[in-house]
Protein backbone atom coordinates (compact mmCIF):
# COMPACT_ATOMS: atom_id res chain seq x y z
CA UNK A 1 0.00 0.00 0.00
CA UNK A 2 0.65 3.43 -0.67
CA UNK A 3 1.69 5.81 2.28
CA UNK A 4 2.48 9.66 2.65
CA UNK A 5 4.36 11.11 5.64
CA UNK A 6 3.72 14.34 6.88
CA UNK A 7 6.20 15.95 8.80
CA UNK A 8 9.26 15.43 8.03
CA UNK A 9 11.51 15.75 11.30
CA UNK A 10 13.34 14.20 13.59
CA UNK A 11 10.69 11.20 14.53
CA UNK A 12 9.63 11.12 10.83
CA UNK A 13 13.63 10.66 9.48
CA UNK A 14 14.19 7.92 12.85
CA UNK A 15 11.52 5.88 12.95
CA UNK A 16 8.83 6.24 10.23
CA UNK A 17 10.81 6.66 7.09
CA UNK A 18 13.22 2.69 7.95
CA UNK A 19 9.76 1.42 9.58
CA UNK A 20 8.34 1.97 6.13
CA UNK A 21 11.33 0.84 4.13
CA UNK A 22 11.95 -2.45 5.93
CA UNK A 23 7.91 -3.01 5.83
CA UNK A 24 6.93 -5.60 2.85
CA UNK A 25 3.00 -3.87 3.45
CA UNK A 26 4.06 -0.22 2.87
CA UNK A 27 5.82 1.89 -0.16
CA UNK A 28 6.75 5.72 0.98
CA UNK A 29 5.24 7.22 -1.72
CA UNK A 30 5.26 10.80 -0.98
CA UNK A 31 5.78 13.37 1.75
CA UNK A 32 4.81 16.58 2.96
CA UNK A 33 6.75 18.58 5.05
CA UNK A 34 7.44 22.81 4.72
CA UNK A 35 11.30 22.11 5.30
CA UNK A 36 12.31 17.97 5.59
CA UNK A 37 12.36 15.34 2.37
CA UNK A 38 13.57 11.72 2.17
CA UNK A 39 15.77 10.91 -1.11
CA UNK A 40 13.83 9.31 -3.97
CA UNK A 41 10.20 10.53 -2.78
CA UNK A 42 8.10 12.52 -4.30
CA UNK A 43 7.80 15.97 -1.98
CA UNK A 44 5.08 18.23 -1.45
CA UNK A 45 5.07 21.52 0.67
CA UNK A 46 1.03 21.89 0.44
CA UNK A 47 -1.30 19.19 2.14
CA UNK A 48 -3.99 20.30 -0.51
CA UNK A 49 -1.56 20.09 -3.34
CA UNK A 50 -0.48 16.82 -2.16
CA UNK A 51 -4.41 15.45 -2.08
CA UNK A 52 -4.85 16.78 -5.38
CA UNK A 53 -1.85 15.38 -7.06
CA UNK A 54 -1.91 12.05 -5.77
CA UNK A 55 -5.19 10.59 -5.43
CA UNK A 56 -3.51 6.72 -5.52
CA UNK A 57 -2.00 7.52 -2.10
CA UNK A 58 -4.33 5.91 0.12
CA UNK A 59 -3.12 6.14 3.39
CA UNK A 60 -1.85 9.33 5.32
CA UNK A 61 0.29 8.87 8.42
CA UNK A 62 0.69 11.98 10.10
CA UNK A 63 4.42 13.29 12.07
CA UNK A 64 3.53 16.80 12.66
CA UNK A 65 3.47 18.35 16.13
CA UNK A 66 0.07 17.72 17.79
CA UNK A 67 -0.86 21.27 17.87
CA UNK A 68 -1.25 21.21 13.87
CA UNK A 69 -1.91 17.90 13.53
CA UNK A 70 -6.24 18.16 13.28
CA UNK A 71 -6.95 20.22 10.32
CA UNK A 72 -4.33 17.67 8.55
CA UNK A 73 -6.10 14.82 9.71
CA UNK A 74 -9.05 16.01 8.78
CA UNK A 75 -8.33 17.02 5.51
CA UNK A 76 -7.01 13.68 4.15
CA UNK A 77 -10.25 11.95 5.93
CA UNK A 78 -12.93 13.95 3.69
CA UNK A 79 -10.43 13.37 0.77
CA UNK A 80 -10.76 9.56 1.50
CA UNK A 81 -8.04 8.98 3.16
CA UNK A 82 -6.85 6.28 6.16
CA UNK A 83 -4.94 8.04 8.83
CA UNK A 84 -2.95 7.22 11.57
CA UNK A 85 -1.90 9.42 14.06
CA UNK A 86 1.61 10.13 16.36
CA UNK A 87 1.29 9.79 19.73
CA UNK A 88 -0.37 12.00 21.36
CA UNK A 89 -2.77 11.58 18.79
CA UNK A 90 -4.29 15.52 19.25
CA UNK A 91 -3.99 18.60 21.33
CA UNK A 92 -7.18 17.97 23.08
CA UNK A 93 -9.67 15.32 22.94
CA UNK A 94 -12.26 16.94 21.37
CA UNK A 95 -10.31 17.09 18.59
CA UNK A 96 -9.64 13.27 18.32
CA UNK A 97 -13.24 11.98 19.86
CA UNK A 98 -14.45 14.53 16.41
CA UNK A 99 -11.59 13.09 13.74
CA UNK A 100 -13.22 9.57 14.80
CA UNK A 101 -16.51 10.31 14.36
CA UNK A 102 -15.63 11.01 10.73
CA UNK A 103 -13.89 8.46 9.98
CA UNK A 104 -16.58 6.54 10.94
CA UNK A 105 -18.85 8.32 9.01
CA UNK A 106 -16.38 8.25 5.31
CA UNK A 107 -15.88 3.97 6.58
CA UNK A 108 -11.97 4.90 6.99
CA UNK A 109 -9.10 3.87 9.26
CA UNK A 110 -8.20 6.07 12.03
CA UNK A 111 -5.07 4.58 14.21
CA UNK A 112 -4.28 6.26 16.97
CA UNK A 113 -1.06 5.16 17.37
CA UNK A 114 1.16 4.81 20.72
CA UNK A 115 4.47 3.33 20.11
CA UNK A 116 5.39 2.33 24.01
CA UNK A 117 2.75 -0.49 23.72
CA UNK A 118 4.94 -2.25 20.96
CA UNK A 119 8.12 -2.49 23.02
CA UNK A 120 9.14 -6.08 23.52
CA UNK A 121 8.24 -6.93 26.97
CA UNK A 122 4.69 -5.10 27.14
CA UNK A 123 2.73 -8.21 26.28
CA UNK A 124 4.47 -10.28 28.34
CA UNK A 125 3.77 -8.20 31.59
CA UNK A 126 0.16 -7.59 30.53
CA UNK A 127 0.05 -11.52 30.76
CA UNK A 128 2.13 -11.69 33.66
CA UNK A 129 -0.29 -9.18 36.11
CA UNK A 130 -3.54 -10.37 34.36
CA UNK A 131 -4.12 -12.57 37.67
CA UNK A 132 -3.08 -10.42 40.27
CA UNK A 133 -3.74 -7.83 42.84
CA UNK A 134 -1.85 -4.90 42.45
CA UNK A 135 -0.43 -3.62 45.65
CA UNK A 136 1.60 -0.34 44.38
CA UNK A 137 2.87 0.44 41.16
CA UNK A 138 5.03 3.60 40.50
CA UNK A 139 6.63 5.11 37.20
CA UNK A 140 9.84 6.01 36.96
CA UNK A 141 10.68 8.19 33.33
CA UNK A 142 13.31 10.47 33.02
CA UNK A 143 14.91 11.78 30.15
CA UNK A 144 16.78 14.80 28.69
CA UNK A 145 14.63 16.88 26.26
CA UNK A 146 17.92 18.37 24.60
CA UNK A 147 18.68 15.18 22.79
CA UNK A 148 15.37 14.13 22.04
CA UNK A 149 13.65 17.25 20.96
CA UNK A 150 17.12 19.52 20.16
CA UNK A 151 15.88 23.27 19.48
CA UNK A 152 12.42 21.93 19.39
CA UNK A 153 10.42 24.81 21.64
CA UNK A 154 6.90 23.39 19.88
CA UNK A 155 6.87 21.08 23.36
CA UNK A 156 6.99 23.99 25.44
CA UNK A 157 4.30 25.83 23.58
CA UNK A 158 0.45 25.32 24.60
CA UNK A 159 -0.52 21.96 23.62
CA UNK A 160 3.28 20.83 23.56
CA UNK A 161 2.48 18.91 26.36
CA UNK A 162 6.22 19.39 27.66
CA UNK A 163 7.48 16.30 30.38
CA UNK A 164 4.01 14.49 29.37
CA UNK A 165 5.67 14.28 25.62
CA UNK A 166 7.44 11.57 26.74
CA UNK A 167 5.52 11.05 30.12
CA UNK A 168 2.70 9.63 28.01
CA UNK A 169 4.75 6.58 26.93
CA UNK A 170 4.82 5.92 30.40
CA UNK A 171 1.29 6.24 30.98
CA UNK A 172 0.11 4.36 27.70
CA UNK A 173 2.01 1.32 29.01
CA UNK A 174 -0.18 1.84 32.43
CA UNK A 175 -3.08 1.86 30.92
CA UNK A 176 -1.83 -1.27 28.92
CA UNK A 177 -0.73 -3.40 31.49
CA UNK A 178 -2.90 -2.65 34.58
CA UNK A 179 -5.93 -5.45 34.77
CA UNK A 180 -8.23 -2.42 36.26
CA UNK A 181 -8.26 1.24 35.02
CA UNK A 182 -6.88 3.81 37.54
CA UNK A 183 -7.46 8.01 37.68
CA UNK A 184 -6.00 10.51 38.83
CA UNK A 185 -6.24 11.86 42.20
CA UNK A 186 -3.17 14.60 42.32
CA UNK A 187 -0.28 16.19 40.74
CA UNK A 188 2.48 18.82 41.30
CA UNK A 189 4.10 20.09 38.07
CA UNK A 190 7.06 22.36 37.40
CA UNK A 191 7.12 24.74 34.87
CA UNK A 192 10.31 26.60 33.66
CA UNK A 193 9.92 30.73 34.64
CA UNK A 194 9.62 31.02 30.69
CA UNK A 195 7.76 28.56 29.74
CA UNK A 196 3.97 27.06 29.10
CA UNK A 197 4.43 23.34 29.64
CA UNK A 198 6.47 21.27 32.80
CA UNK A 199 8.94 20.14 32.67
CA UNK A 200 8.30 17.91 34.71
CA UNK A 201 5.55 16.33 36.79
CA UNK A 202 4.64 14.13 39.85
CA UNK A 203 1.34 12.16 39.65
CA UNK A 204 -0.81 10.18 42.08
CA UNK A 205 -3.41 7.56 41.32
CA UNK A 206 -5.97 5.61 42.68
CA UNK A 207 -4.86 2.20 43.61
CA UNK A 208 -1.75 3.24 44.91
CA UNK A 209 -0.19 3.69 41.81
CA UNK A 210 2.61 6.87 41.50
CA UNK A 211 4.51 8.50 38.59
CA UNK A 212 7.69 10.71 38.08
CA UNK A 213 8.27 12.22 35.00
CA UNK A 214 11.33 14.46 34.43
CA UNK A 215 13.03 15.73 31.37
CA UNK A 216 16.26 17.74 32.97
CA UNK A 217 18.30 13.97 33.34
CA UNK A 218 21.50 13.78 31.12
CA UNK A 219 23.68 10.79 31.04
CA UNK A 220 21.93 7.16 31.39
CA UNK A 221 17.86 7.92 30.77
CA UNK A 222 15.30 6.09 33.25
CA UNK A 223 12.23 4.58 31.55
CA UNK A 224 11.26 2.26 34.43
CA UNK A 225 7.50 1.16 35.78
CA UNK A 226 7.88 -1.23 39.02
CA UNK A 227 4.83 -3.38 39.99
CA UNK A 228 4.14 -5.17 43.50
CA UNK A 229 1.67 -7.83 43.56
CA UNK A 230 -0.18 -10.10 45.81
CA UNK A 231 2.10 -12.62 44.17
CA UNK A 232 5.92 -10.57 43.86
CA UNK A 233 7.41 -8.01 42.19
CA UNK A 234 7.54 -7.13 38.39
CA UNK A 235 9.11 -4.43 36.45
CA UNK A 236 9.69 -3.34 33.24
CA UNK A 237 12.90 -1.56 32.06
CA UNK A 238 14.04 0.56 28.71
CA UNK A 239 11.00 1.35 28.11
CA UNK A 240 8.81 -1.52 28.37
CA UNK A 241 11.35 -3.39 26.47
CA UNK A 242 12.57 -5.82 29.28
CA UNK A 243 10.42 -7.32 31.83
CA UNK A 244 11.90 -8.46 35.22
CA UNK A 245 10.02 -10.68 37.33
CA UNK A 246 11.68 -11.09 40.75
CA UNK A 247 14.34 -9.07 40.09
CA UNK A 248 15.37 -11.77 37.38
CA UNK A 249 15.20 -10.87 33.43
CA UNK A 250 11.91 -12.80 32.13
CA UNK A 251 11.67 -11.35 28.69
CA UNK A 252 12.03 -8.46 25.84
CA UNK A 253 15.38 -7.09 24.64
CA UNK A 254 17.60 -4.45 25.62
CA UNK A 255 16.95 -2.09 22.65
CA UNK A 256 14.37 0.35 22.33
CA UNK A 257 13.97 -0.32 18.00
CA UNK A 258 11.18 -2.30 16.78
CA UNK A 259 8.00 -0.63 18.21
CA UNK A 260 7.52 1.38 15.06
CA UNK A 261 7.67 -1.41 12.30
CA UNK A 262 5.08 -3.17 14.85
CA UNK A 263 2.81 -0.05 14.51
CA UNK A 264 3.31 0.00 10.76
CA UNK A 265 2.19 -3.73 10.88
CA UNK A 266 -1.12 -3.15 12.79
CA UNK A 267 -1.75 -0.19 10.55
CA UNK A 268 -1.78 -2.35 7.51
CA UNK A 269 -3.97 -4.93 9.04
CA UNK A 270 -6.58 -2.01 10.12
CA UNK A 271 -7.01 -0.34 6.77
CA UNK A 272 -7.60 -4.18 5.28
CA UNK A 273 -10.71 -4.29 6.96
CA UNK A 274 -11.63 0.01 7.44
CA UNK A 275 -11.41 -0.45 10.92
CA UNK A 276 -10.75 2.21 13.79
CA UNK A 277 -8.70 1.98 16.19
CA UNK A 278 -8.49 5.13 19.26
CA UNK A 279 -7.31 4.49 22.45
CA UNK A 280 -7.33 7.65 24.30
CA UNK A 281 -6.78 6.80 28.13
CA UNK A 282 -3.48 7.77 28.19
CA UNK A 283 -4.32 11.23 27.09
CA UNK A 284 -7.06 11.30 29.59
CA UNK A 285 -4.31 11.19 31.99
CA UNK A 286 -2.23 14.00 30.84
CA UNK A 287 -5.73 16.08 30.21
CA UNK A 288 -6.56 15.28 34.37
CA UNK A 289 -3.12 16.14 35.41
CA UNK A 290 -3.05 19.32 33.72
CA UNK A 291 -6.58 20.08 35.47
CA UNK A 292 -5.56 18.94 38.86
CA UNK A 293 -1.78 19.69 39.01
CA UNK A 294 -0.31 22.17 41.37
CA UNK A 295 1.78 24.45 39.74
CA UNK A 296 5.31 24.91 40.63
CA UNK A 297 7.67 27.23 39.21
CA UNK A 298 11.17 26.63 39.18
CA UNK A 299 14.49 27.80 36.55
CA UNK A 300 14.01 28.85 33.29
CA UNK A 301 14.89 26.69 30.13
CA UNK A 302 16.85 27.43 27.02
CA UNK A 303 18.11 24.72 24.59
Amino acid sequence: MKVALVGIGKIAIDQHVPAIANSPDWELAATVSRKGSVDGVEAFDDFAAFLSARPDVTVVSLCLPPVPRFDYAEAALLAGRHVMLEKPPGATLAEVHALQALAAAKGLTLYTTWHSRMAHAVAPAKAWLADKAILRAHITWREDVRKWHPGQDWVFEPGGMGVFDPGINALSILTEILPAPVHLTAASLEFPSNRQTPIAAKLTFSGHVTAHFDWRQTGPQTWDIEVETDQGAMALRMGGNVLEIAGQASAGENTIMGEYPALYKRMAELVATNTIEVDLAPMVHVADALTLGRRIETEAFDF
